[in-house]
């Protein structure tokens, strides 16, 4: 099974507002970048999409190690929310319905596709793969609102 390595992160200019999101693929050091834009959106939308898109660009099943800056996007695998969220309904623990319900299901429908690995990296730091889309985001938000200007 081929092992890909996927950086994501997504941004937004208000929350909500218009939103970027960026991702990095790299397999075996061949590098390939995506990012869009979305008029009305949320952080957590953009944070969610990165992840979607860049699976999505996947043409086989993959083991995949996903690079997040997201702790909502990390935490729902990782510490099994969205196991929980099923089991309740797609209601939060606090019995509110789940944000982003169809984002997740898009996400958990390519997660069964490959096999993931979650790692949350700190945002804003010192790592480059995790800069590199948080410039691909913005950049992405800035475009689009020239365009809009």
């Amino acid at each position: 099974m081929k092992k890909v390595i996927l950086y994501t992160d997504g941004a937004c200019s208000g929350n909500p507002g218009a939103g970027g999101w960026g991702c990095i693929l790299d397999y075996k050091g061949v590098i390939k970048e995506l990012s869009g834009y979305n008029e009305c959106t949320t952080n957590n939308q953009m944070e969610i999409t990165a992840v979607v898109e860049g699976l999505k660009a996947l043409k086989e099943p993959c083991a995949v190690d996903v690079f997040s800056d997201s702790a909502y996007v990390v935490n729902a695998f990782k510490e099994c929310w969205i196991e929980s969220w099923i089991n309740n309904g797609w209601k939060t623990s606090s019995k509110k319905e789940v944000k982003n319900i169809e984002l997740w299901q898009e996400l958990i429908d390519l997660c069964n596709k490959h096999i993931v690995t979650w790692h949350k990296v700190k945002g804003h730091a010192d790592n480059e793969r995790n800069n590199r889309c948080d410039f691909l985001a913005t950049t992405e938000i800035a475009k689009n609102k020239k365009v809009l200007d």
